[in-house]
């Protein structure tokens, strides 16, 4: 939960459920946690996986003690940093990421996984990720591939070609 709520704080979704403690509801559409954050950082590519236990605690250790110098009294059924109010987390990650921070460099990498989960679906074929109706890349405006799984670009970002085909180019796209 402690890590949910984390990324839910650098990328805002809407509540699974009226009970979802994790996710604050800052946003409508999905967020992080909707497009896949937990499964990133626990895929081993990622280099973090054995130590999101870790990370967990000591984010509900640092929760504790903003919560303690804000005189905030937390529910204590649900982890620390899920128990802040929303505006809490966010000033919170704020302070962690702060340049001088001790820990920035720690919590700026969790930011960033939150944030690669949402915008790129990295752990995830992007055509799989669309068809799931991944939220990030909706939003982004990606376009699911043709029915042959290829992406075609009928329109130009310019409004034309970038380069004149070589002549010597097959009809594939390869050099003669």
């Amino acid at each position: 939960m402690t890590l949910e709520a984390f990324a839910d704080t650098i990328v805002p979704g809407e509540k699974r459920s009226p009970d979802d403690r994790a996710i604050a509801g800052a946003a409508e559409g999905g967020g992080a946690v909707q497009a896949g954050a937990i499964e990133l950082l626990e895929w081993d590519a990622t280099g973090l996986s054995e130590s999101l236990d870790g990370f967990s605690s000591a984010l509900d250790a640092h929760a504790g003690a903003y919560a303690a110098e804000h005189g905030l009294t937390l529910d204590e059924s649900v982890p620390p940093f899920v128990a802040l109010p929303f505006e809490h987390r966010t000033a919170l990650v704020q302070q962690l990421t702060t340049p001088g921070h001790p820990e920035k460099a720690l919590w700026v990498s969790l930011a960033l996984f939150s944030n690669m989960a949402f915008d790129s679906a990295a752990h995830m074929h992007t055509a799989d990720a669309l068809a799931q109706g991944h939220p990030g890349l909706i939003a982004l405006g990606i376009e699911k591939p043709g029915p042959d799984g290829l992406w075609r670009f009928d329109e130009y970002t310019y409004g034309r070609p970038l380069a004149r085909l070589h002549p010597a180019t097959t009809p594939s796209g390869s050099p003669a």
